[in-house]
C-alpha cells in the first residue's frame, strides 16, 4: 500500500489527470450502458405443461387482438416483433413474437410468462383474467404463422 502510494505521489499532474479520466470515462460508460436480461426467461416445468383451455378459434384471436392492443402493443408492437412506440425506452428489447424461438415454447410458458412478469414486463395476473391470458396466446400463435 506505501508502494502505491508513493508511486501516486511520485506521479506526475499530467499522468494522474491521464488516469482519472481514464477511470472517469469507463465508470461513466457502465452507468450508462443498459442493462441486458443474459438469463433466460424459462418457466418452471410444472406451467410448461400447462394446457390451453380456450380453443384457437376465430372469436378467441379476436378476443386475444382486442387484448393484445391494449395490454402488449406499445411494447411488443403491431406485428409483434418487439419494435413497439415504447420499445425504444425500455432497458431490455421486447421479445420478437415472430420468431421461432419463441413460438417453439409451450401455451403453459406463456401464460406463466405473462401472468408473473419480468422487468420491464409487467405481471398481469391482477389485470387481465386467466381467459383473457389465454385468448392472448391464440392471437400471439398467429403472428408466428408465415403467409
Amino acid at each position: 500500500m506505501k508502494k502505491i502510494i508513493r508511486q501516486l505521489s511520485n506521479m506526475k499532474l499530467p499522468g494522474c489527470i491521464t488516469a482519472g479520466t481514464i477511470t472517469g470515462s469507463i465508470i461513466l460508460l457502465f452507468a450508462f450502458t443498459p442493462q441486458q436480461q443474459t438469463k433466460e426467461w424459462d418457466a418452471p416445468d410444472m406451467a410448461k405443461s400447462k394446457r390451453n383451455p380456450i380453443a384457437a378459434n376465430d372469436a378467441s384471436i379476436a378476443a386475444g387482438k382486442a387484448i393484445y392492443t391494449i395490454n402488449c402493443y406499445n411494447c411488443h408492437g403491431k406485428k409483434g416483433k418487439g419494435d413497439g412506440p415504447k420499445s425504444a425506452d425500455l432497458p431490455v428489447s421486447p421479445r420478437d413474437f415472430t420468431k421461432e424461438q419463441f413460438q417453439k415454447q409451450s401455451d403453459g410458458s406463456m401464460f406463466w410468462k405473462i401472468t408473473e412478469g419480468r422487468k420491464p414486463m409487467p405481471s398481469f395476473k391482477k389485470d387481465l383474467t386467466d381467459d383473457q391470458r389465454w385468448q392472448v396466446i391464440n392471437y400471439v400463435r398467429t403472428l408466428g404463422i408465415k403467409k
